[in-house]
């Protein structure tokens, strides 16, 4: 694995987060639009009786998968981040911080910098030389 590739781990976990945290709010959205009807009058059979419960045991699990995720993204970063201390230059640590920490695109890191994109890639390269 390249130094690349390891510090892009950490954007990784943090959209596979994102995308469990929406199907979290998909289910709880179905579980809330769920309604009792009480009535004298049979009740049909349905193909399966359980599913609200089945709705919250995926819910439960998902939630805990989340939890486990937030567990790895929060040692990756502790890990990213001392690697960044490393780097002496404190530009090479702004500019990895805010790309492998905070997720910024290059062109928001360039302007927050004041770097043309060209430039910020060329200090982005030294950098990665300097953390491996």
């Amino acid at each position: 694995m390249t130094t690349k590739e390891y510090l892009s781990q950490a954007y990784r976990i943090d959209q596979r987060i994102n995308s469990k945290l929406a199907q979290v709010m998909t289910l709880r959205d179905l579980l809330e639009k769920t309604t009792v009807i009480l009535s004298g009058t049979p009740k049909l059979a349905t193909r399966n009786p359980h599913t609200m419960e089945d709705t919250i045991a995926k819910v439960v699990d998902l939630e805990n998968e989340i939890n486990m995720e937030i567990d790895a993204l929060v040692n990756l970063k502790a890990d990213i981040t001392r690697r960044i201390k490393r780097v002496e230059n404190t530009e090479y640590q702004t500019i990895l911080e805010l790309r492998y920490l905070c997720f910024k695109r290059w062109e928001e890191i360039a302007v927050d910098m004041g770097y043309s994109l060209r430039r910020l890639y060329e200090l982005h390269d030294c950098a990665l030389e300097e953390i491996s």
